[in-house]
This record gives C-alpha cells, structure tokens and sequence, in this order.
C-alpha cells in the first residue's frame, strides 16, 4: 500500500510540475506523460535520491555549490537558530550581526587589501553590482565615462541584463537585445586548438595581448573593469597559462582599469583555495562569489572589494546607488558562518588538495577511450571534451553533438545513477565537480561510471561507428 501511494504521490507531482512549474534553462516541451521530469526529493552527503527513491552521485554539487555535501544538520541548525533570533532585516542604512560577523569573516579570507564586502542575493546579482560599483567609482573620481568591459569569448557571468552584456555566449543574448551596451570579448584561456598552446609563454603573452589590445581599441579612457574567471566554466574548466593573471594586473594597471575576478564557482574551494585568485596568486580589485559561500543550504553573493574601491563612497554624502532586499539575509548570513567555519573544522580545503591529483589521474585514464580528446580543470572541478578523433581533434557537428549530450549523454549517466553536466556552449563537454567532501569511493565511482558511458558513447557516435 505504502509503494502504491508512493508512485501516486509521483505522479501528481510530475503532472502539478508539467502543468505549473517553469524551470531554468530547460526544454519543457520535452516532457510529456511519457517523459517525466527527473525530481530530486532528498540528499545526504554526496548522494541525492530522486522522488522514486533512486541514489545518484552528486558529480556537480547540484550546480557547483554543494561544497559540504547534503542534509548536514548543523546548517540546518545555524538557519533555524538564526531564524528564530532575527528572521529578516535589511542592510538598508541598518546592520544586523550575522552580516557584520560574515563580511569580517570574508575579509579575514579575501587576499589583499579585499576587506570590503556588498552582499547580493546570488552570483549574477553579484556581477551586476561589480559591474555598476566599477562605473560608479571611476565617475566618484572623475575618471571620465568609463562603462565599458572587457570578458571573454564564451565566459558565462549571469543572466540579468548587466550580467548578460558581460557573458560571452551569444546564443544567450542576442534573444534580449539590445542589451547593456558596452561589451568587448577577447580570446578565452582554451589551448587545446590553439595554434601557440603547446608554447606557455607565447600562448599567455597571446591572449594577454588581446586584452590590452581591446583597452587600446575601445579607448582606455572608456574601459571600467576587466571580468575574468580563474577558471573558466563555460567551454569546459578553461585553465590559465603560467603568468596569466599577472599581466593581465599589470594591463589593467597600467590604463586605469579594474579588475574583477568573478569566483561565483571557483571560491569557497572549488580550486583547493578560499579564492581562485590565491590558486594563482594574483590580486584582483574587486571578487564576486555566490553558490558555495552558504554550500547551498541559503542564497547568498557577495562582491568583495579592495579598501580603495570603497575609497571614494566613503567621503562626503557619497554613497553606492544600489541595494536588494535580501541582499545580507540575517539566516543566509548565518549558514555562511556556519559553513565556512565547517570547512575550517574539518580541513576541506586540505582535503581537496591531497585527493586533486588522484582525481585528475581518474580522468586522465579515460584517454585510452577514442572519445576523450581534453582532460581540464584544477581542484574539484573539470571538464572533458569529447572529440571525433583524438588525433586530429576534430569536433563534432551541432547537430551530432546534440544527439551525443542531450540525446544520448546526459539520460545515460543519468540512468547510471551519476549527476554531471554536458555542456554544449562550445565543442561538447562533460563537466564534474563533485562536493568537496568527496573521497576515493565516490571518485572512484565516477572513474567507473565515466568510463562505461563514454565507451558506449564512442561506439554509437566515433568514427567507429560512423564506419560501420
């Protein structure tokens, strides 16, 4: 009686979804009474179960956030504690403990001189508001009408319109056009096509000089703010050259241009650091970071600025002409505490240092199956692209790469009961960065389990099987 009722309680809960919940960046056409919609009820640890009590591995911290895994009480705790105490209040001209204690915390974190902290409500928030504090300070110092940005070809950065103009995919902007105007995109860090990528000075000082060629083309006087990630998501973990970061500080330097580093995945440590910009030692002006900052259990974003971004807002009647209401939630606030003094406890960046190498090995075995063209990435986070042949690196059409992830992929993993991410924004990609908490039994897991799919994969879909 219990299973029957079970099922039943499935199924109304696919039909109420079909019929009224509008989910983010999904095909909902797709679904149908004969497709239901995968519904994840519970998680513990690394592992979620779906509404038919199915386990998975989580391989994407839910979507890269999860730091400490699922269903830990003493978040839940921190929450309903502080939810008790003081549930809302602004950070409107007032201030509340837990974000005073937090924006300590942060600066005590952030490298440099990073000692001032706007709370957001999520990372694209966090972009948007990096993007208006860089136009602001430079018009408080009467640094001309500096609006423009530059980023990078398909970097993702957020969805808002501000977020959006810095994004460079254009397949998610030009249906909002005219969007923000102001946007320059240069060359990403991806080596593996590229002519001068088996060279490490002279692929750096490349792409480096594009940045500045950018500054010089759209007039310095024009140019606010620089937004890089240290590792790029978007295209599949795009890992900087050696000396990256530094020129590009020294060009921004140089023509009076911020830099922003965008960390919304790559703190909290996703790399094996508190800040990507420590992995590689660089200092940005401002960090924008989200997603592992609560390790999910609350929304939460911040942008962290160097003492002399805040410089200029601190004079006179001066002040930042922005603000969010649950920006500095009171309960947010506090599971951030909660979670980064967890990840203090239990040496979880620690943790993600001494397993990275065995983590990288794991994957980079899957290159004896024809499939795998790159291996990529640093920490707990990378990405493998899939090619047609190894050798000469040849992609996949769109069409081909659709049926590979969407069509074939993503349901196959899926079903083999691990939780990842095939991306199609660029050459086909499979991403994995699992919660940080995870050891040789889960990494094994996704060894296993990757190496099965990809093998099938490159059956149907190889020159193998294009031959045949």
């Amino acid at each position: 009686m219990a299973k029957n009722k079970d099922k039943k309680y499935a199924k109304k809960l696919d039909e109420m979804a079909q019929r009224h919940l509008w989910m983010h960046f999904s095909r909902m056409g797709t679904y149908s009474k004969n497709k239901a919609i995968p519904i994840i009820a519970r998680g513990e640890g690394s592992y979620v179960w779906d509404i038919h009590g199915k386990q998975y591995l989580d391989g994407l911290s839910g979507l890269f956030t999860a730091q400490l895994g699922h269903g830990r009480a003493d978040l839940a705790d921190a929450a309903a504690a502080q939810a008790k105490t003081l549930e809302y209040w602004p950070i409107w001209t007032y201030a509340h403990p837990t974000a005073i204690e937090l924006a300590a915390k942060l600066a005590e974190l952030a490298p440099g001189n990073l000692n001032r902290v706007f709370f957001t409500s999520g990372g694209s928030e966090a972009v948007e508001s990096a993007l208006k504090l860089a136009r602001q300070y430079h018009r408080l110092r009467g640094d001309g009408q500096r609006y423009k940005v530059i980023a990078r070809k398909l970097s993702y950065h957020g969805t808002t319109m501000g977020a959006l103009t810095v994004t460079g995919l254009s397949a998610y902007k030009n249906i909002f056009e005219p969007l923000v105007p102001g946007s320059h995109h240069v060359g990403n860090t991806n080596r593996y096509r590229h002519p001068l990528g088996d060279d490490e000075k002279a692929f750096m000082l490349s792409i480096t000089d594009e940045i500045e060629e950018a500054i010089i083309w759209e007039g310095p006087e024009n140019v606010a703010a620089v937004f890089l990630e240290p590792v790029q998501n978007a295209g599949g973990c795009f890992t900087p050259p050696e000396g990256y970061f530094q020129r590009v500080r020294e060009i921004c330097d140089k023509y009076g241009v911020l830099f922003i580093s965008d960390e919304v995945i790559c703190a909290f440590g996703r790399l094996g650091t508190w800040f990507g910009a420590e992995r590689f030692d660089y200092l940005p002006d401002m960090i924008t970071c989200a997603k592992g900052i609560t390790s999910g259990y609350a929304p939460l974003g911040a942008v962290i600025c160097g003492d002399h971004i805040a410089e200029p807002f601190l004079e006179g009647n001066n002040s930042f002409l922005h603000g969010l209401t649950f920006a500095g939630h009171p309960v947010s606030c506090a599971v951030a505490l909660a979670n980064l003094a967890a990840m203090e406890n239990e040496d979880i960046l620690g943790h993600v240092q001494r397993n990275e190498a065995g983590f990288r090995e794991r994957l980079e075995s899957l290159r004896d199956i024809p499939i795998v063209g790159d291996v990529r990435g640093r920490g707990y986070f990378y990405g493998i692209e899939l090619v047609r042949d190894q050798q000469t690196k040849e992609t996949f059409t769109d069409a081909e790469a659709e049926d590979l992830l969407r069509g074939f992929l993503s349901p196959a993993l899926y079903d083999a009961g691990l939780i990842c991410r095939s991306d199609d924004r660029g050459d086909p990609v499979v991403q994995l960065a699992p919660p940080l908490i995870c050891g040789d039994k889960e990494l094994d897991f996704i060894e296993a389990t990757m190496r099965t799919v990809l093998t099938e994969a490159w059956r149907r879909f190889g020159l193998a099987g294009a031959a045949a």
